[in-house]
């Protein structure tokens, strides 16, 4: 609306410039001067200030649409979670959130100059054909000639750029992952052929945008010889109407603003065309990604949970976290239910009535832990136990860790509850996988480690994960920075460092996945008796096939071709010749 204001002001002070020179000067009426002279500058503080709001709307309607778009990508990633990597390109969400949304921003802003512009035309040229048919004709026919002489370079330009972009996010990705891997490059000596190959990605990409610019040279060159065509034609003919007398010298004034202010309105056309066209690109790199769906279907959690598992299932809240937790439920049917907590473990939990609100405690479907199973291996996890798994092949504790996480689909079960039909948000809740490949994010060590627990706890963590030394070689111990990707970590003290921040969640079962590989045997002795004394009492699965960590586990597993063969504690099974030669190869490693 603004847009449109700003321009029906602008456009309609050519013709009150003209009716003051006619009415006013060249017919010495002093009141007429007046009359018209207060009209062109009642237009122009019109114009100003209907410009002013249009421009703020336009950053608005930019700015807006920009972090909008945002927001959604931010929230379709964390939606597709562990999905994410296996489905997008890391270089295609980069691109997404750094370019395509300034683009659509500016595509949807550019929409109220555009409708302001198509106002502008349309008025200045029923004002000529209001004054003169044949100068109000040109304007017709000229405006949609110039638009259809632009409109075929828009394919052409649509496509060079949609080349662009996609050379654009592949060479994005290919640069996340040197970046990433730079150690490992280094250390295999890998540098000089991923160089090579990005200097070549580098090099098609340079082409596609040369190419793009070739056809934007061309679109600019248009956007102002055509317009510039236009207002020398319409000039020329109301000069000629001057002269030969079937106009005046006010109308000749008038017509001469008019031809000036329809190049503003023209360019405006054109380079609507060309932002519109670029947003369209992004757009179509945007939606794509925004249409995928999670592997899981993804449901809200209950307000209440349910009690144990199965169908006799009944309520229950929880209140506090990690080792403060005490289960609360409700004792009586239906509606008359009222709220207890209970206090103790296992058989010996007694009720105690509950004193406060029950619906703002913190949701948990299960009183009591339960055991985990993948019946397609076999696998069973004793709840409140600590289990290790040895498997011969480190791709099996892959897959057993992502079916027991539900990160893939499969059978697997907590207590008779297959985990296919919780809600995988309830799923994250109980259960957490830590692995190598997970992130350290940048900003303050405390606030990464911390989560949502206290100082007192990350202590013990950090005691327990022998993370102590790290962070007293710290600057500023915990309050010291962590860099992107905690590059300014060892490998050894990032997997530390993701042990302490996987302790800190406190899941009901926490699956770690070689959580030791990256240290030494000593380091590994401390980590595998901290870990087990702070989860005591809790369910802690760790696929490895250290000795170390094997020998302190309640119970050990040995999984050959994804199939649990053999099970007891490590001295038992040193028995077995099969687990016996992975455990060796460890140790001789």
């Amino acid at each position: 609306m603004y847009g449109i204001i700003h321009v029906l002001a602008q456009a309609l002070i050519p013709a009150a410039v003209g009716k003051a020179i006619d009415a006013g000067i060249i017919a010495g009426d002093q009141r007429a001067l007046l009359l018209w002279g207060g009209a062109v500058v009642t237009l122009g503080v019109i114009q100003a200030a209907a410009g002013i709001l249009r421009d703020r709307a336009a950053l608005t309607t930019r700015l807006g649409a920009a972090y909008r778009t945002a927001q959604h990508i931010t929230r379709q990633a964390a939606r597709l979670g562990a999905a994410l990597p296996k489905r997008v390109a890391k270089g295609e969400i980069v691109n997404a959130g750094v370019a395509d949304i300034g683009r659509l921003g500016e595509a949807l802003a550019e929409t109220a100059r555009c409708s302001g512009a198509v106002v502008a035309i349309a008025v200045v040229a029923a004002i000529l054909l209001d004054t003169s048919w044949q100068l109000g004709l040109l304007v017709l026919l000229g405006v949609p000639l110039m638009v259809g002489a632009v409109s075929l370079l828009i394919r052409p330009l649509h496509r060079r750029q949609q080349r662009l972009r996609e050379q654009q996010a592949e060479l994005t990705g290919r640069a996340v992952d040197i970046v990433s891997g730079l150690r490992v490059l280094r250390g295999v000596g890998g540098e000089e052929v991923f160089a090579h190959r990005y200097r070549a990605d580098s090099q098609r990409v340079r082409a596609a945008g040369v190419a793009v610019a070739r056809v934007e040279a061309l679109f600019e060159a248009a956007k102002v010889l055509l317009p510039g065509l236009l207002t020398t034609a319409v000039v020329w003919l109301g000069a000629h109407y001057v002269a030969t007398g079937r106009m005046g010298a006010g109308q000749l004034v008038a017509f001469y603003g008019y031809a000036v202010y329809l190049a503003d309105p023209l360019r405006r056309l054109t380079a609507a065309a060309g932002r519109l066209t670029q947003g369209h690109v992004a757009a179509r790199r945007i939606t794509p990604f925004l249409a995928l769906r999670p592997e899981f279907a993804t449901g809200a959690a209950d307000s209440v949970g349910c009690g144990g598992l199965g169908s006799l299932a009944r309520p229950v809240l929880r209140e506090g976290r990690a080792s403060l937790v005490r289960p609360v439920g409700y004792e009586g049917p239906g509606s008359l239910a009222r709220p207890v907590r209970y206090e103790g473990s296992g058989s010996l939990a007694r009720p105690v009535p509950y004193e406060g609100h029950a619906p703002f405690a913190r949701p948990v479907p299960y009183e009591s832990p339960a055991p985990l199973a993948d019946p397609a291996s076999g696998l069973t996890v004793a709840p409140g136990r600590f289990t290790a798994v040895a498997c011969a092949s480190p791709a099996d504790a892959a897959v057993l860790a992502a079916r027991l996480g539900r990160y893939t689909d499969s059978a697997a079960t907590l207590g008779d509850t297959p985990l296919g039909d919780l809600p995988p948000d309830e799923v994250r809740r109980r259960i957490l996988v830590a692995d190598n490949d997970d992130h350290l994010f940048a900003g303050p060590l405390r606030e990464e480690l911390r989560g949502r627990g206290d100082d007192t706890e990350l202590e013990r963590a950090i005691d327990a994960a022998c993370a102590r030394d790290i962070v007293e070689a710290l600057p500023d111990g915990l309050d010291d920075l962590v860099a992107e990707s905690g590059r300014n970590f060892s490998g050894g003290q990032r997997q530390r460092l993701r042990l302490v921040r996987a302790l800190m969640a406190d899941p009901e079962v926490l699956i770690l996945v070689e959580p030791t590989s990256a240290v030494d045997a000593h380091t590994e002795a401390r980590i595998a008796r901290g870990v087990s004394a702070l989860r005591t009492g809790r369910t802690t699965l760790v696929f490895t096939t250290s000795p170390v960590v094997l020998d302190r586990a309640d119970h050990v597993v040995y999984v050959d071709a994804a199939k649990a063969v053999a099970q007891g504690s490590h001295g038992e099974l040193l028995t077995d010749v099969r687990y016996r030669a992975v455990v060796a190869r460890e140790e001789a490693a």
